[in-house]
């Protein structure tokens, strides 16, 4: 088993506090077996309020899935206790923001959509189903009258212990 941390890097804009919603977010993300070297070309979501037993164990997981090419059983799951939030003062820095237990799998892409949340930096307004797609996100808080945005939205992942 490998544990395997998403690392989130973005420029935030008056906001802070940025971070996925709720246990149905969904994190999309394309795998490599560890077996053959085969890799997804699709992208494949799991989210923690979704779980699915794994074959021939008493356990369960986020994500069950069979590689195409060598037949191999593989499982993901999300690590609840991981999940945290970027800040204003993490801006324009790596930070690990979840963590995926990966078993016959290691992860190689992850396609940020909707399902984000943040705050206004001074109003606390709350910003929803943020979209980070397109790899930014702008929006207007009406409380302190001034522009807010997500720019820059890059990615890694890193091994964890």
């Amino acid at each position: 088993m490998v544990k395997i941390a998403l690392q989130f890097k973005a420029n935030l804009e008056n906001v802070t506090e940025l971070q996925a919603d709720g246990e149905d977010f969904r994190w999309y993300l394309k795998f490599r077996c560890t077996n053959c070297g085969e890799e997804s070309d699709k992208w494949i979501y799991l989210s923690q309020d979704e779980t699915v037993p794994m074959k021939g164990s008493r356990g369960k997981a986020n994500l069950v899935t069979k590689c195409k090419m060598c037949s191999r059983d593989c499982s993901i799951d999300i690590l609840p206790e991981t999940i945290t939030k970027y800040t204003i003062e993490d801006s324009n820095t790596f930070k690990s923001i979840v963590a995926f237990d990966c078993r016959g799998v290691s992860i190689i892409d992850f396609s940020p959509r909707n399902g984000f949340k943040c705050h206004g930096v001074d109003s606390n307004t709350m910003f929803e189903d943020v979209n980070l797609e397109e790899r930014e996100w702008v929006d207007y808080d009406d409380r302190q009258n001034q522009p807010v945005g997500i720019y820059e939205v890059e990615h890694k992942f890193i091994n964890i212990k």
